[in-house]
């Protein structure tokens, strides 16, 4: 791994010269348009990025983009990869792996989720404050490279308690609703049975989705701080569950993601 990274590194280094990034951010659904706000200094498609997996989801574009957000300098993934695409966890989390090794000390995370608690709606907020992970591989799993981090890595506090209420305090600035939740993570990519749902309910689950606690674990296991926000695109607690396309679901993500970035702009912003 250690190998891997530093070839990746090298070669990122020679394409976007001295720019030193101290935030890192995957724009997951709902996030995407935020590259419209970066000040862009260099872009590198996946594709032309050594060791790098490809995104193969159609709506994920599958590139790193280096730039100024709200006056700080930041990575952006535009495009996350998945489990269900076929990749392994250690695959899906080596650009974390990378945009650590590049200077990142925090990291920003946008996805989509469906609504398992009824008082979340769907087109509403969700700030991640926890998560349950029923994904059937765990990225930490393998030899443990200690320049990386310890074997054991403490999860009590998995998101950063600091950055989800500055993010509460902008969104009731802005008169934006937002809701704490318990993300589950499920490895797709078909949506869930009305069994299941009510399953996820019942062991502690808010919301629902099919990334995000992998990058999550690995940047705990580098001592990265960690804020993530959902877009709740639909809603899996009615008893005459009805079905959702992709199309219906990108549709709500990017109806609210003005909202999702304006809070994600100056919480970058402030801290």
């Amino acid at each position: 791994m250690y190998h891997l990274i530093r070839e990746t590194i090298e070669d990122i280094r020679r394409k976007i010269g001295g720019f030193q990034p101290d935030y890192g951010i995957i724009l997951g659904t709902g996030l995407g348009n935020l590259v419209s706000e970066i000040d862009i200094e260099h872009e590198i498609m996946y594709s032309n990025i050594p060791n790098f997996p490809i995104s193969t989801v159609e709506f994920h574009t599958g590139k790193l983009i280096f730039g100024r957000l709200s006056g700080k300098n930041i990575v952006a993934m535009q495009g996350r990869l998945h489990y269900y695409e076929g990749y392994s966890m250690k695959e899906i989390t080596f650009p974390l792996r990378v945009m650590k090794a590049l200077g990142i000390t925090s990291l920003f995370i946008s996805n989509a989720s469906g609504a398992l608690n009824p008082a979340i709606q769907k087109g509403d907020l969700a700030i991640i404050e926890d998560h349950i992970d029923l994904l059937p591989e765990n990225p930490l799993r393998g030899l443990n490279d200690s320049e990386l981090g310890p074997r054991f890595p403490d999860m009590s506090q998995p998101y950063n308690k600091n950055l989800i209420s500055s993010a509460e305090a902008i969104a009731k600035k802005l008169n934006i609703t937002t809701h704490r939740a318990t993300y589950v993570a499920t490895q797709g990519p078909n949506l869930e049975t009305r069994a299941e749902y009510k399953y996820m309910r019942i062991i502690g689950g808010d919301v629902v989705g099919m990334s995000t606690v992998p990058e999550v674990i690995v940047a705990n296991h580098m001592s990265l701080s960690v804020f993530a926000i959902s877009v709740v695109t639909d809603e899996g607690f009615h008893e005459d569950l009805q079905p959702v396309s992709l199309q219906e679901i990108v549709a709500v993500a990017n109806k609210s993601e003005p909202k999702m970035t304006a809070i994600l702009k100056e919480l970058i912003s402030i801290h």
